[in-house]
């Protein structure tokens, strides 16, 4: 039998998600569970409702997939010849199902042809976030006052910062802004970028499609969050909320997770002995 830690009490999950002010339906896809500690993301891509099918796919496969494996083994638990943590596995190996789902659907079937997803996952643990992202769907922390990116997107206008082609500044007023350089579903594989983090209470996580951090700058996504942080439901509406009224040209999506406690694995024999009777 296996004792899966319910994260339940232990983090704030909220969701907002949005069609924006010019596209006629949505093509973001999201799901979160506190109790397994899982944050799932996607920003599907292609003709018709081909998007919406892609990202669909793969946010419905990452979840089913992980909460039944975390039915049968934790993820801070070592694998045996990897020697890395279940969480860098099952993230690995579910955008990979969902990567060969979404292609073999649109290889089978014309209409979903050339469809795909971005990807942003976030699994909870131990103290530790492990994060997996594919294109341009992001992560950002909000630590005290602090605010950062933790993903790097895998996009054209990305590549071009990091050579010095153009500056973060003038990356803003990009045509490029939407040009990803992987995706979910494109090609018979792809590779997700796969980091594990340390995280403390009172953190702050925000995962984002595109229709957020295209729309709204990271200053004042920064300035939302630090002045709205006691109310995270009231802070995604908000966050929703400027992405329209700064012109909403993309669905916007988002999911914020805060860290209310500690939340590290007991060791030792009798921590383990107590968790069968809790």
């Amino acid at each position: 039998m296996t004792v899966t830690t319910n994260l339940g009490t232990v983090l704030e999950v909220v969701t907002a998600t949005d069609t924006g002010m010019v596209r006629s339906h949505n093509e973001d896809s999201i799901a979160a569970d506190a109790q397994i500690g899982l944050a799932v993301l996607a920003d599907g891509m292609g003709g018709y409702n081909a998007g919406e099918v892609a990202s669909g796919i793969a946010v419905a496969m990452l979840t089913t997939e992980m909460k039944q494996a975390l039915e049968h083994g934790e993820p801070h638990e070592i694998k045996g010849v990897s020697g890395e943590p279940t969480a860098v596995a099952l993230i690995r190996e579910t955008s990979a199902k969902a990567n060969a789902a979404i292609f073999q659907t649109a290889k089978s079937q014309p209409q979903y042809a050339g469809m795909g997803t971005t990807l942003v996952v976030a699994l909870f643990y131990d103290n530790r976030m492990t994060v997996g992202h594919i294109g341009d769907s992001r992560l950002y922390r909000l630590r005290s006052e602090t605010f950062e990116q933790v993903t790097r997107d895998h996009s054209l206008l990305q590549d071009q910062i990091d050579s010095g082609l153009i500056s973060k500044e003038q990356a803003r007023f990009s045509q490029n802004k939407n040009l990803v350089t992987r995706a979910v579903g494109i090609d018979p594989e792809v590779e997700t970028e796969i980091h594990t983090y340390d995280v403390s209470p009172g953190d702050i996580y925000l995962l984002c499609s595109d229709g957020l951090s295209d729309m709204v700058v990271d200053d004042d996504i920064q300035a939302t969050l630090v002045t709205l942080q006691s109310n995270l439901q009231l802070a995604a509406k908000q966050l929703v909320q400027q992405a329209n009224d700064n012109g909403g040209r993309d669905n916007v999506s988002v999911i914020l997770v805060r860290v209310l406690v500690d939340f590290a694995v007991p060791t030792g024999w009798f921590a383990r002995f107590k968790a069968w009777f809790r």
